[in-house]
């Protein structure tokens, strides 16, 4: 029992040895992580103090600088897409082909030879790009729209010369049926253009109508094309300029040997080919020329303000208790009246009565006076009957019945 003892003080006391030991080092590692944190708090202030002011500009110019960079183009001027700080230009041709698989047999071998003739002038290199577009049909749909509301319009004048005609006796048959040959080519002409337009759209609702098109591209580069001794960036790019129109107007004439027609991109078909190829979803959407028109307005932002919504909306609000307000006050200026012309009309024998006995009293000169009040008495009912006796021998008194007869009693409502 002794030795057992022993053994479980021993083992006592090594376990308190262990909880203190443990619980020293967990004291030491909190001192340790808050002398760490306070280390990184003024590393960071005093980073932060080091700081220019100016550091939020010089990041804003470096997102744009990327961005530039990304674009890999600087600006777009004089038909000319101008990279590398003008180091470099390109000018773009759009190409229309030809359907070759329909073409006979001496028609392909004509495009061929062309074609090879069209390699073998090639004096600096070309690229070749193709871009895939939707087709949208929104700007054709209106402009049909804006047609058919024209003929409606003029469809509905027809129809009424028709109708008047019919009605005007003088109108020789000739005459009418000229004008019903007119009325029916309108009507025809109409409901033509009404099946067009909603046939588009159905076609157009849930396909993707995707057109091709084909583009030359060349390039310029003034540093090893160029002699730029005592010449600036204008002079620069107008040789630039220069140089690329006459390579692109000899391309054309080559590639018109194959049967391909081309033009020269303008300023804003270039910018429209960039933006297509930089924003291939959000072009199906809204195109370059719309955000042109919009004065680029719709490119950042498409939606309106919400406190103009707001306003909007709180303008309905007022019209629309201004007019529930009106209403009330009408009808109730009406019921005012309806109910005065009722109370006159309850009370138009009280009116006639008092009306004749003030007529009775301006002409008592000529009626006499003894006249004018037994007939104010009669009007009023003073005159009674004698007192007469019924069947059962019981006396009763009864007004003497008038002989007036009251002929704008109850009047119409």
């Amino acid at each position: 029992m002794g030795n057992m003892d022993q053994t479980t003080q021993m083992l006592l006391l090594l376990l308190a040895g262990a909880i203190v030991i443990l619980f020293v080092l967990i004291i030491v590692y909190f001192i340790v992580r808050a002398k760490d944190k306070k280390s990184n708090s003024q590393q960071k202030e005093k980073a932060r103090q080091d700081i220019p002011q100016n550091s939020s500009k010089d990041a804003i110019e470096s997102d744009k600088q990327s961005i530039l960079n990304f674009m890999e183009f600087d600006k777009i001027e004089d038909n000319m897409i101008i990279q590398k700080n003008g180091k470099k230009f390109v000018m773009v041709i759009e190409c229309q082909g030809v359907n070759y698989d329909l073409m006979s047999g001496v028609e392909k071998t004509g495009v061929e030879e062309g074609f090879v003739r069209f390699l073998n002038t090639l004096r600096s290199p070309i690229q070749i790009y193709i871009q895939t577009r939707t087709v949208n049909l929104e700007s054709s749909l209106n402009t049909y729209k804006s047609k058919i509301t024209e003929i409606e319009s003029k469809l509905i004048r027809m129809q009424q010369q028709y109708r008047m005609a019919l009605e005007d006796e003088y109108t020789s048959k000739q005459q009418t049926e000229q004008l019903f040959y007119e009325m029916t080519r309108l009507r025809n002409l109409y409901e033509y253009g009404k099946d067009v337009v909603s046939n588009t759209e159905r076609m157009s609702l849930n396909k993707n109508i995707l057109n091709k098109k084909y583009y030359v591209v060349i390039s310029y580069y003034p540093d090893s094309e160029l002699d730029k001794a005592n010449m600036d960036e204008r002079e620069i790019q107008a040789e630039a300029f220069s140089e690329l129109y006459t390579r692109a107007q000899s391309l054309i004439r080559s590639l018109s040997i194959c049967s391909v027609t081309g033009k020269i991109l303008n300023t804003v078909e270039l910018s429209e080919l960039l933006y297509v190829a930089y924003n291939r979803d959000d072009s199906e959407i809204m195109n370059l020329r719309r955000a042109v028109q919009l004065g680029y307005d719709a490119e950042y932002s498409t939606a309106q303000e919400v406190l103009d919504k707001k306003m909007k909306e709180l303008d309905k609000l007022i019209e629309n208790k201004a007019i529930e307000i009106a209403q009330e006050s009408v009808e109730k200026v009406r019921s005012k009246k309806r109910q005065a012309v009722e109370e006159k009309e309850e009370s138009i024998e009280e009116l006639a009565d008092e009306m004749a006995a003030l007529i009775l009293n301006q002409n008592k000169e000529y009626l006499g006076e003894d006249v004018v009040e037994q007939a104010i008495q009669e009007i009023k009912g003073e005159l009674k009957d004698e007192i007469g006796k019924d069947e059962g021998g019981n006396s009763s008194e009864k007004k003497k019945k008038t002989t007036r007869t009251r002929t704008t009693k109850k009047t119409t409502k």
